[in-house]
């Protein structure tokens, strides 16, 4: 199983990283928020735990997404 991880930076929105956490990894209005938080404060956020495919897959959405909409926000995965 892999940990996806949101990673800070000082471009994103943080209304684009709730988007993307609501959307892509399915989480509801609180969760979403207590994440960006994390993301915000922490530099990183845990975004869920997936199987290798899975995780990489959504981090391609969230890449994809990502450069759609102009923001340099950075998705990755490490081993739990």
């Amino acid at each position: 199983m892999y940990k996806v991880l949101l990673l800070n930076d000082d471009y994103t929105t943080m209304d684009f990283v709730v988007e993307v956490l609501k959307q892509v990894f399915h989480k509801s209005d609180g969760d979403a928020h207590r994440i960006m938080l994390n993301v915000h404060r922490n530099g990183f956020g845990v975004c869920g735990l997936y199987p290798r495919q899975i995780a990489e897959t959504k981090i391609d959405m969230v890449d994809s997404l990502s450069r759609e909409k102009g923001f340099p926000l950075k998705c990755t995965m490490e081993r739990d």
